[in-house]
């Protein structure tokens, strides 16, 4: 994983008055050739996202142009569906051009670095995870307003993750170590400061003969059904506790580094996702693990550490954000069964923690890359950063976002390549971002401290003033 400095850090380069929401045009890369994707998921992608045939058949020399929204509201009223509404493919067409860049409003302001942002599943809570022991589970249908203020327990370095569990009874927190705490968020009390106002659970991660720090969990997941949590760690493993039982119920020696992000692939929560420092994806197939001992498949094509992957929630799509300053899209399809030893592609010393990524390893290509796309602009430096899809219900999942080193936040369309948007208004860099399950918002949260709120086309509240001086600077142990 990599360390930084343990403090709330602005980057020098960015001065106080800037403040701009999109960047300039002529700073948007143009795709390459490789994500001009004839892919069976751009095919998917487009129909999930597309107006409804007969439609376009109102153009039919024209196919290339969007279909208007005053033509597709005649259509609707028409009944050319057949069902006297959209269809969901109509909808995200509609939704999928108006993308969150309006803003921000500041929703919350703290004196340390924000590690996580992420929406419920139905949108309605906002949880954000800071350096300095806090969580915030905020009400995003009242205002924003804090619901739950949590104060963790056997803080280690940083919160690491967090997960809401599908109810969004609970919620699961981990740090740099095997101990991953549970806390009942639907209780009333406002504060919940661990085991001094509130009880928050341990779940042991490590085994009866290992030592108490023995390792650190980066990634921690719900399963959909809300019985069983999945882990990665710092001791190259992945972990499956199950919560009915309260006890590890499987661990797998998955890689030969960091284990940075895990996944479950869809809703059966049987194939699992894994990203590591061995700069592979692996795919792991918990009903034919215990009589193989092996994954399903393997995916190459990153030339360093994986930090952070993202289902499409299919059971066969996935991206992964590298620090080769690049984001992937995998088709476990195309999977093999080893790694090919690829000796001599690297000939530079490099380390993200501290220093900038080389210029001559930028268009260096693996050459065994698996990948369905690549997707190149933001930079992964210093931290895990996180990419995403766009939701499903809204745009299709027509895009992919991620944070970045460069303090911005980036959109990029899924099929095409080309970078759409890219979000400016953080001092520092930007770890993670989350985007509204059905509403034209996003969240983004960054290690200057803020929890900023981007939104299209504004829902007519008057924003929150950003505050431009510089949070003093703390060290937190």
């Amino acid at each position: 994983m990599g360390y930084a400095l343990s403090r709330l850090e602005i980057d020098p380069e960015f001065s106080d008055n800037e403040s701009s929401p999109v960047g300039d045009d002529n700073d948007t890369p143009q795709p390459s050739s490789e994500n001009n994707l004839e892919h069976e998921v751009a095919q998917l992608t487009k129909l999930r996202s597309a107006p409804h045939k007969r439609l376009k058949q109102v153009l039919p020399r024209r196919q290339d142009f969007p279909v208007s929204p005053v033509k597709m509201l005649a259509g609707r009223e028409g009944n050319y569906s057949g069902r006297g509404r959209f269809t969901s493919a109509d909808r995200c067409h509609l939704l999928n051009k108006y993308l969150p860049v309006k803003g921000p409003s500041i929703v919350d302001q703290l004196t340390t670095r924000a590690y996580v942002s992420q929406f419920s599943a139905d949108g309605s809570l906002f949880v954000a995870a800071f350096q300095g022991s806090h969580i915030k589970v905020y009400n995003a249908e009242k205002g924003w307003k804090v619901q739950k203020n949590i104060v963790a327990k056997s803080l280690r370095w940083t919160i690491t993750d967090t997960s809401l569990s599908p109810d969004k009874r609970f919620l699961v927190y981990a740090t740099m170590s095997p101990i991953v705490n549970i806390v009942n968020i639907g209780s009333a009390a406002t504060e919940s400061h661990a085991n001094v106002t509130e009880i928050h659970e341990a779940l042991e991660f490590s085994g009866d003969d290992e030592g108490g720090y023995s390792f650190g969990i980066f990634s921690v997941k719900f399963s959909n059904d809300g019985r069983e949590l999945v882990a990665g760690s710092s001791d190259d493993s992945i972990y499956v506790y199950d919560l009915e039982a309260n006890r590890l119920s499987l661990r797998i020696q998955a890689h030969t580094s960091d284990v940075n992000s895990v996944c479950f692939a869809d809703e059966a929560s049987h194939l699992i996702y894994s990203g590591s420092d061995d700069n592979l994806c692996k795919v792991w197939d918990r009903r034919c693990f215990r009589s193989k001992g092996k994954p399903a498949g393997i995916l190459m094509g990153h030339l360093e550490g994986i930090t952070y992957l993202d289902s499409r929630g299919d059971g066969r799509y996935f991206i992964s954000n590298g620090k080769d300053q690049t984001i992937k899209l995998w088709d476990i399809r195309k999977m093999s069964m080893n790694a090919t030893r690829t000796p001599g592609f690297r000939n530079y010393e490099w380390d993200y923690r501290w220093m900038d990524y080389p210029l001559r390893a930028r268009d260096v290509k693996h050459p065994s890359d698996q990948s369905v796309a690549t997707y190149k602009g933001h930079s992964v430096l210093r931290t895990l950063i996180r990419c995403h899809f766009s939701p499903e219900y809204s745009t299709g999942q027509k895009y992919i976002y991620t944070g970045s080193h460069d303090s911005c936040v980036y959109i990029y369309d899924l099929v095409s390549g080309a970078q759409v948007a890219r979000l400016m208004h953080h001092k520092s860099t930007v770890r993670d971002c989350s985007w509204h399950p059905h509403y034209p918002m996003l969240v983004s949260s960054s290690f200057d401290g803020d929890i900023a709120k981007w939104e299209f086309p504004g829902n007519g509240e008057t924003p929150i003033p950003v505050n431009n001086r510089r949070p003093r600077r703390r060290h937190f142990d």
